[in-house]
């Protein structure tokens, strides 16, 4: 790995304000280097955006060019849409390490043109099927109110290479050698770390050294893997060569490789000298799930498509079912009213996310909770006036239940009309720290999203699979498939599924211009890790408002009238909190496909 030395090649990469002001300090950027100084102008569309992508042949949208590249290069030799998506995704797992990786989770959405139906996959892993509760509680302490997370105790079974070689058999053409060489090739050879990426390694680096004092977990070989010279700079030469090894076998081998071969066996024996309770049995009783993929109509023919629990999907499903109980067009986009309407939609989905949500193979989620009747009911609890202080969960009818962050997001299309939606994630930051011994990626951390109650539908039980914050989404427009879309970002998912929704249906916004628009990220209140209210561990207070962020194109006026009805906002400039969104859509008539990918990552979409 080698750093870059030269000031024109740190411009080039990231900007410098040395040009204007004379500095050593090649990362002091944006912010002075382009005072007094705004956009350029456009001869179409939006000042603030750029044009989408266009392509007859095959798209692909993913966080960074070379996955991009990746993906294409697989459609270009015949491979399928789903083909692709594997490839771009292992690209990712080498090139975007800070948000995705095979020690992580995979979900997907596939529309198949052959039998016109669309196909939910749910790759999510399991706890140690050998460790309970008050096991778990025991090794946590007796103050423990969550998993930390980090080391071994959130670690859940990784479900990405098990989904790949499921969407493979069933839409895969060809061989899963092929779809995961271009990713063999760049972890030995290398690849150029981007900007956006190379910021996220040095904010994980950061966090991981601040909790190894705190937990004291294993982070030799982490360090060893990703940050052997500290955190990596854009453009520097990133090589995983241990990665390549486990790709290789995996491909060679297949999905027993992984969950029963000698990748298996490494990393439980790893986990276990760790203190972790996982067996190989866990590893290889492994397996995804197949799901039935939910719609709710909006308007204008337009229905968002999304998986059901554990993941979250069914929480962007229930705002759509709020909010299709007002005309929000009659007011301007960037109007207090629509971001009060949004805003409050989102806070009572959330309500009954925390409440409900959970692995059904335990507890089911309430039936009722998309039924037009129960969205006409939570509608008018909103007050159109003022910020209700705090929502409770809803009652739809429904048999009674027992008992009182970071991640890439890629869509491919290809010739056939097949499109692919799917979302990988370690979950916080790169995930649990831990990097099992020469396999050249870092283990999930997504048990941390397990309640210590035990009266709660999300509680921590044997060989359960915890909540999930990432969800893919399609949208079908009057019963045909229009957009394979998403938006990465923990809580900020079903939020941006919404506002993208909103900005194409209610506004007209071409595909770029609806995902480049300003954002709203609500934050606050219930979580589904928190005790359930009333239960003797209901112990910590809960922020019920909440607080707004904005970005910077939300117009002042309208901040002012909402701090004025009652919300907490604040205007957030980094765009770190609003996600990262690619989508593709396909013409109706022409068959032509339109691709967007995401300003504030370091993507792109592209098309043959």
């Amino acid at each position: 790995m080698r750093s870059i030395t030269t000031l024109a090649a740190a411009i080039l990469l990231f900007g410098s304000p040395a040009l204007a002001q004379p500095s050593d300090n090649v990362a002091d950027t944006t912010a002075e280097a382009t005072q007094g100084i705004g956009p350029g102008a456009r001869p179409v569309g939006a000042q603030w955006s750029r044009s989408p992508v266009v392509a007859p042949n095959g798209m692909a949208a993913t966080a960074h060019p070379l996955a991009t590249q990746v993906a294409l290069n697989i459609l270009q030799d015949g491979g399928s849409a789903v083909d692709a998506a594997i490839a771009a995704n292992a690209a990712l797992g080498l090139m975007e390490p800070t948000g995705n990786g095979i020690g992580g989770d995979l979900f997907a959405i596939v529309y198949d043109p052959e039998t016109e139906q669309l196909y939910g996959i749910n790759g999510s892993g399991r706890s140690p099927a050998g460790q309970t509760l008050d096991q778990l509680r025991e090794r946590l302490g007796p103050d423990a109110t969550s998993i930390p997370p980090v080391g071994p105790l959130p670690v859940t079974v990784p479900g990405t290479v098990d989904a790949w070689f499921a969407l493979h058999e069933r839409f895969g053409r060809l061989p899963m050698a092929q779809n995961l060489a271009p990713t063999i090739r760049y972890a030995r050879e290398g690849h150029p770390l981007a900007p956006v990426i190379a910021m996220y390694f040095g904010r994980n680096l950061t966090r991981f050294e601040e909790n190894q004092q705190r937990y004291g977990f294993d982070f030799d070989n982490g360090r060893a893997t990703y940050f052997a010279g500290g955190a990596p700079e854009p453009g520097d030469t990133f090589r995983n060569p241990d990665l390549a090894d486990t790709l290789e076998r995996i491909g060679a081998n297949g999905r027993d490789e992984f969950y029963e071969g000698e990748t298996a066996r490494t990393m439980v024996d790893y986990l276990r000298r760790q203190g972790s309770a996982f067996t190989l049995d866990d590893f290889a009783t492994h397996e995804s799930e197949w799901v039935d993929v939910a719609c709710v109509a909006y308007r204008r023919g337009y229905e968002l498509c999304e998986l059901p629990p554990n993941s979250q999907g069914f929480a962007a499903l229930q705002m759509v079912n709020i909010l299709r109980n007002v005309d929000l067009s009659q007011w301007e986009r960037g109007s207090p009213e629509v971001l009060h309407y949004i805003t409050e939609a989102k806070r009572l989905a959330f309500e009954d996310v925390a409440r409900f949500y959970a692995d059904p193979a335990f507890s089911a989620a309430p039936e009722g909770l998309l039924t037009p009747e129960y969205g006409r009911a939570r509608f008018s609890e909103i007050d159109p006036a003022r910020a209700t202080p705090a929502f409770s969960p809803g009652t739809p009818d429904a048999p009674e239940l027992e008992g009182p962050g970071d991640t890439t997001y890629l869509t491919v299309a290809d010739s056939s009309g097949m499109m692919v939606s799917l979302i990988q994630s370690n979950y916080r930051g790169m995930g649990s720290g831990l990097v099992a011994d020469g396999l050249g990626f870092m283990f999930q951390d997504r048990g941390e999203l397990f309640s210590l109650d035990p009266d709660h539908p999300n509680a921590y039980e044997p060989g359960k699979r915890p909540f999930h914050t990432i969800i893919p989404a399609f949208v079908m427009h009057d019963g045909e498939p229009f957009m394979s879309f998403g938006l990465m970002g923990g809580g900020m998912q079903p939020q941006g599924h919404v506002q993208i929704l909103v900005n194409l249906v209610d506004y007209g916004m071409n595909l770029q211009e609806a995902g480049d628009a300003a954002r709203l990220m609500h934050d606050g209140g219930r979580q589904p890790t928190d005790a359930l209210s009333g239960s003797a561990a209901d112990t910590v207070p809960i922020d019920d408002l909440g607080t707004l962020y904005v970005e910077p194109g939300v117009p002042a006026e309208t901040i002012e009238a909402l701090r004025a009805m009652g919300h907490n906002v604040e205007v957030e400039e980094t765009g770190m909190p609003f996600g990262g969104y690619q989508a593709i859509a396909r013409h109706p008539e022409t068959g032509v496909y339109i691709g967007a990918t995401e300003m504030r990552k370091d993507g792109q979409a592209a098309g043959w």
